[in-house]
């Protein structure tokens, strides 16, 4: 057996558990040792109820059967009664006032019960133990890892997928660590590293977190293995930095005092957090290496303005060695409706300047200002704005993804600013940089809360800049969990406001109803057909649309420019308007299902009614009775701002909750180390140590092959 063996060729898999572990993502030997415990049970708390006495409290492991429900003779109680067995006997178990368990426990089903003993010697019983079903019973004391007599004292609990369980896991893991695999196994991270941080060599943590006799050798295999991967991550952004300032850019003169008047003509004052992030990117402009910068802002922070004038600054800047021409910026937004917005606003700013400005979308392609109309912009062929963008005419050109692709070539691309994107990789950097190896500067937004230990690692290679503070005006939005039985209240306050003449957003979790005959029906609300019931019971008086992801890019469009010019009221949409749309008048929103949201996203679609000096109102409309999720959506309603509720629904997730595998790519080992600020400063410090020293890993291959496997595994690249 070697760590590269795929696992099929050492286990006799049935056709469930190859799906399962394919599911998983695990392919080899190797993969299955860094599937690691969520969790584990103490096997000495474990008792055999032969050993059992009175007053012991007590975990069982068994089978139930002789299930029934009754009176209590003496104090006639309903309650619930049965057996447990084990390989060394059987007990009665009595749940008073708790009838219900009859019914709902089966006989024969593999349980874990937690309770007292109680009764006399001969005659015991467990009295309302804690019940917990099981797919199959584990292993018990008699059955450990190492050695004999139990001597592994900690039982690992593993993630399961349908098809395989823990305790497979459990077994698998056991042949493989008596192989005596880890006696040839070397160790990526170097010695003084370890030594500083007091981690186990990789050898020893595999046995520590699979086979842990104590809490303590568990807790330092997770420590060893969260820290790994943070370093890897680090590693990798720290190489991407050092490659990043091996490249030139086109310098951009940098007028201040020009940008200055430019910026007194936007319809509000800057904050100062604005003027801190302008100054932070032309600084970066006067540089000889190009800018790479996150420009992080809650929602409503005025991102967009900040963008809008470092690519003023872009725009009147001469190309090297002329005294004519311009500059050139790309802006990336992540949707056509955001694309043509974000065009819109280019106009209106820059109308008074010799400026050009160019969009690109899948439906097609548009030019400010018009020969016919300098004052409107006009439809063109994509042939004719290729042409122009390849000759620099056109110094800003507007677009989705569309910007990247081979047929669209700048002259002088100086810039280039991505909005909502979570990561605007190495490749398609490269593949904007202009043939004479001149790199554009990047500035990457997002009003995504990030946690700032998670901004550390995940964006390691970009210099960051915060937005902390909102424009004048802005009144804190109130949020609200609305029960069930509230609705009709909710209603009659949002008529109210609406009587004002503001506007509302109805957020539903799906498009159209599921189909009885092919989809278990689910207690999520529709887009169709809540719009169809909100204008036939609740708001008969106004005009109601929908918006949706199966609408043409025109259809969209034509919605949303009817519902910001207020002809429509009421807006009922998938959470298709998260990122940056953007109606003053619109102040109230209604979540449906809000349960079903992440904060980050809940958070995001609240901010679609922070746009104006309006009072915004954001309701949650919940189904669920789960306490968990209250407290959550309940987080929303107390948090000051987006980072805020980040660091709060952080802390609020454990192991195995924190969908860092599903969301970034990181391991939920990983996304623990996260909330330990401590280290992911400790990994990003040795990172950039190493890096200097040794900045392409030559001298550590382990290393970089442990760099290149998380940097596939990665969502954001």
């Amino acid at each position: 057996m070697k760590l590269t063996d795929a696992i099929e060729e050492h286990f006799r898999l049935l056709k469930p558990q190859k799906a399962a572990l394919a599911r998983l993502s695990l392919v080899t030997i190797n993969d299955l040792l860094y599937h690691f415990p969520t969790r584990y049970e103490n096997i000495s708390d474990i008792k055999n109820i032969e050993d059992l006495s009175v007053g012991d409290s007590a975990i069982i492991y068994g089978i139930v059967d002789q299930l029934k429900s009754k009176k209590s003779f003496k104090r006639r109680l309903p309650v619930a009664e049965g057996r447990i067995t084990d390989r060394t006997g059987s007990m009665k178990i009595i749940w008073f006032n708790q009838p219900y368990l009859a019914k709902m426990l089966a006989s024969g089903v593999p349980v874990k019960l937690s309770g007292k003993v109680t009764g006399e010697q001969g005659s015991l019983y467990l009295a309302n133990p804690e019940v917990e079903t099981l797919p199959e019973l584990p292993i018990d004391s008699h059955d450990s890892l190492f050695g004999e007599n139990g001597e592994a004292v900690l039982y690992p609990i593993y993630p399961e997928s349908r098809g395989i369980t823990s305790k497979w896991f459990f077994h698998a893991l056991k042949r493989v660590l008596m192989q005596e695999l880890l006696d040839s196994l070397l160790e990526p991270i170097p010695a003084d590293i370890l030594k500083t941080y007091n981690l186990p060599k990789r050898s020893s943590a595999f046995v520590f977190i699979h086979a842990p006799k104590q809490q303590k050798d568990a807790d330092a295999a997770r420590k060893r293995f969260a820290f790994e991967e943070v370093f890897a991550i680090q590693l990798g952004r720290q190489q991407d930095r050092a490659e990043n300032k091996k490249r030139h850019a086109l310098p951009i003169a940098v007028n201040r005092s020009a940008i200055d008047e430019f910026v007194e003509r936007f319809p509000f004052s800057p904050t100062r957090a604005q003027v801190r992030a302008i100054e932070d990117i032309v600084s970066d402009f006067e540089k000889p290496h190009p800018m790479s910068r996150l420009l992080e802002g809650d929602v409503g922070s005025g991102k967009t303005a900040v963008a809008t004038a470092t690519v003023y600054a872009t725009a009147m800047s001469r190309p090297p060695g002329q005294d004519f021409g311009q500059l050139q910026t790309a802006y990336m937004a992540p949707t056509e409706i955001l694309a043509k917005q974000q065009f819109e606003s280019f106009v209106h700013f820059f109308e008074h300047l010799p400026v050009s400005i160019g969009l690109i979308t899948g439906s097609g392609c548009k030019k400010f200002p018009s020969k016919v109309n300098p004052k409107e912009s006009t439809t063109i062929s994509r042939a004719q704005l290729m042409k122009w963008v390849e000759n620099g005419e056109i110094p800003i050109l507007v677009g989705t993804h569309a910007l990247i692709q081979k047929s669209v070539v700048f002259k002088n691309l100086a810039y280039v600013v991505i909005d909502e994107q979570h990561r605007f990789g190495t490749l398609q950097r490269k593949r904007l940089a202009r043939k004479d190896a001149f790199a554009p500067h990047l500035l990457s937004m997002t009003a995504t809360p990030i946690p700032r230990t998670l901004a550390l690692t995940i964006y390691g290679d970009l210099d960051l800049s915060i937005l902390d503070e909102q424009p004048e005006g802005r009144k804190q939005i109130k949020t609200a969990v609305i029960a069930p039985d509230a609705r009709e209240k909710t209603y009659e306050s949002i008529r109210t406001e609406m009587q004002t003449g503001r506007q509302l957003y109805v957020i539903c979790p799906r498009i159209d109803e599921p189909d009885p005959n092919k989809e278990k029906a689910l207690n999520a609300k529709s887009v169709k057909e809540e719009a169809k019931r909100l204008k036939h019971d609740i708001f008969p008086e106004y005009e109601i649309e929908i918006l949706h992801s199966k609408m043409t890019p025109n259809e969209k469009e034509e919605v949303m420019n009817r519902f910001a010019s207020g002809e429509t009221h009421i807006l009922v949409a998938t959470s298709v308007v998260e990122v940056g749309v953007n109606v003053p008048n619109a102040t109230m929103i209604i979540i449906e299902g809000a349960e079903r949201f992440g904060l980050a996203q809940l958070h995001q679609l609240r901010g679609r009614v922070m746009r104006s000096s309006h009072q915004p109102y954001c309701y949650l409309f919940s189904e669920s009775k789960s306490k968990t999720s209250i407290a959550r959506l309940k987080a929303l309603t107390s948090a000051k701002n987006g980072f805020e509720l980040a660091e709060h629904d952080l802390g609020l997730r454990g192991a195995g909750e924190l969908g860092g595998r599903k969301q970034w790519g990181i391991s939920d080992i990983g996304m623990e180390a996260i909330k330990n600020v401590k280290m992911v400063e400790a990994a990003r410090n040795e990172a950039v140590r190493l890096i200097e020293k040794d900045p392409t890993l030559k001298d550590h291959p382990l290393l970089q092959a442990l760099v290149s496997k998380r940097a596939s595994e990665l969502h954001f690249e």
